[in-house]
């Protein structure tokens, strides 16, 4: 009678596996790596596509003339959000008015002030924007989109029908109450006259 080698090692592969259960494979490894990076990537896209939607969702919500406030409200060299309209009401140093809307250009994403770098950042993908919400550069395409501000009897009106698209920021963009304007020019021209004279 001949005898089988088959039943001989037949409990060997099974007593190398149990060997091995505490162990991980570099195949397992790997496959547990690609699954994690997968799952994350599935999280960021799906992030992402809820701040682009929230953002879209936004834009029926604009139209209308807002009472910022009195032009006195308002300290020059402040930056002031209004968060229900969606826009930056910023008070240069001068007394000038600028709006900025409070989307990115880039992919429509709410910037946030950050009042120690005295710059507007976007939590999507880092871009900034200066206090006049001009643009760093890439992935921006353009600086920050602006409002008309007008005035009437002392109050700032910002007007949200139709944000304004611009190139870059020119201190022409200001707006300046009536009583201030002939004020903010004189005083920028004597600057001029000292800085000239130094």
């Amino acid at each position: 009678m001949q005898q089988s080698t088959f039943g001989k090692y037949a409990e060997a592969p099974c007593s190398k596996a149990k060997a091995r259960e505490g162990h991980l494979s570099r195949r397992s490894f790997l496959r547990m790596g690609v699954g994690a990076l997968g799952a994350l990537a599935l999280i960021e896209a799906g992030a992402a596509g809820f701040l682009f939607l929230r953002a879209g969702s936004q834009q029926g919500e604009f139209g209308g003339v807002i009472t910022a406030g009195s032009v006195s409200d308002f300290r020059p060299g402040s930056v002031t959000e209004f968060a229900a309209a969606h826009f930056f009401l910023v008070r240069a140093p001068d007394g000038g008015f600028l709006a900025l809307h409070s989307r990115c250009t880039h992919l429509g994403c709410t910037v946030n002030w950050v009042p120690g770098q005295e710059e507007f950042v976007c939590p999507c993908h880092a871009a900034s924007f200066d206090g006049f919400g001009d643009f760093f550069g890439p992935p921006v395409p353009r600086p920050l989109d602006t409002f008309p501000v007008s005035f009437a009897e002392g109050q700032v009106r910002v007007d949200t029908t139709e944000p304004l698209q611009r190139e870059c920021y020119d201190p022409a963009q200001l707006a300046y109450p009536p009583a201030e304007a002939g004020q903010s020019r004189q005083g920028m021209e004597d600057g001029t006259a000292r800085g000239k004279s130094a």
